[in-house]
């Protein structure tokens, strides 16, 4: 079924290594692994590091049989880390289409090697055996081009050690550009990414450090959010997203890398798990998740309490909150914030003197919507300090 529409959605957006940190909760810990949904339907997959697990996991809800094309950027753990762990994988009623480069460190049938050496003894109790689904194996390089329906796929190579592929998405709807692992510097691998890059609607780019620790790590592989933006001005893209986050990166910090990155560019994104862009002809919808950390404060709110004893008798009295959990909330506003940015909310106790005092949070948008009142909008927060 044809639509306008292209939908992305992000299931894994660390580098390096899955994290539980609950300081990186709010964008999300598993790596690198993105689905989309193009316009004529055809479902292709960036990548497989642990958030494919996710993935597979809401596919399997759905009864249908599945069928999807899957582009591997490189061999590194932390992007073929969630196929032992992808259900669809076990059904013999599904297909896959797999691409990916030959390394010279593994040759010929490379991708099939990574899948036979992950389920291999010791390192799995079940052997590729188990794998049941149809599954297709085609190697590629830098330059090659090919179609999935109605999308144009271009593929080319990027710095990073032992190799890595950027890809060109060019679908009916808009220009998607996945270039994670990626590392400025290279005159050749930067005129690739450039022109990767140029006129994209979304720039997927690796962000895994800071300006300054980059300088720190000459031959790792990875990019700053720095040098997506001067990519992004050159080229005229419309959306730029930091992704491939650094696993020590908390919330915190890439709250303070996107408001550094949106100054210079305003249209920034920060990848985070469970995030959908939706795009159509070059018209951007973005949706976020709302965090899954409860955040706790010391409070002296008074508070009017009703309910039944557990003898069922009816009880009605007054009572001060110490200790307040804390998620988000939505707020009707005149004023329309930026998703992903940053505000400061102050809840005023109505009680006068005493040692009651107002609550001052911090909060991040997560939702924006049309409000009750005609001019006002709803906004929705998750509450982050």
């Amino acid at each position: 079924m044809h639509s306008n529409v292209a939908k992305l959605s992000f299931w894994g957006v660390r580098g390096s290594t899955p994290t539980v940190d609950r300081a990186i909760w709010r964008y999300g810990g598993n790596t690198a692994c993105l689905e989309l949904v193009t316009p004529d339907g055809h479902r292709i997959i960036l990548d497989c590091g642990s958030g494919l697990r996710t993935l597979g996991n809401c596919w399997s809800a759905d009864e249908r049989s599945i069928e999807a094309q899957i582009l591997v950027t490189h061999y590194h753990w932390d992007h073929i880390q969630g196929i032992p762990f992808f259900a669809p994988l076990y059904s013999p009623e599904n297909k896959f289409h797999f691409y990916s480069f030959r390394s010279e460190f593994l040759g010929r049938d490379s991708l099939k090697r990574v899948f036979e050496a992950q389920m291999a003894h010791p390192y799995f109790p079940v052997d590729l055996s188990a794998m049941s689904a149809a599954r297709e194996f085609t190697e590629i390089a830098g330059g090659d081009c090919f179609r999935v329906g109605d999308t144009l796929i271009k593929a080319a190579w990027l710095n990073h050690p032992q190799g890595c592929l950027g890809f060109r998405l060019e679908t009916p709807a808009g220009v998607i550009v996945y270039a994670t692992d990626n590392e400025p510097g290279n005159r050749e691998y930067d005129y690739n990414l450039s022109s990767l890059a140029e006129g994209a609607d979304i720039f997927i780019n690796d962000a895994q450090y800071t300006p300054e620790q980059l300088a720190r790590h000459k031959g790792w592989g990875h990019s700053s959010w720095l040098e997506g933006v001067r990519i992004a001005k050159a080229g005229g893209v419309r959306n730029l997203v930091l992704f491939h986050h650094d696993p020590d990166s908390s919330d915190r910090a890439l709250d303070s890398i996107l408001r550094d990155a949106r100054e210079l560019w305003e249209n920034t994104w920060a990848a985070a798990e469970g995030m959908v862009m939706t795009l159509d002809r070059s018209r951007l919808e973005v949706s976020l998740p709302s965090s899954r950390a409860v955040g706790r404060r010391d409070t002296h709110f008074r508070a009017h309490v009703r309910g039944l004893t557990q003898e069922g008798r009816a009880f009605d009295e007054e009572a001060i909150i110490r200790d307040l959990s804390l998620q988000g909330a939505l707020i009707y506003l005149d004023h329309e914030p930026k998703l992903q940015s940053e505000l400061e909310v102050t809840i005023v106790n109505p009680s006068e003197g005493g040692e009651d005092k107002d609550l001052t949070l911090r909060g991040y948008v997560v939702r924006v919507e049309p409000g009750v009142e005609k001019n006002q909008v709803g906004v929705g927060l998750v509450f982050t300090d």
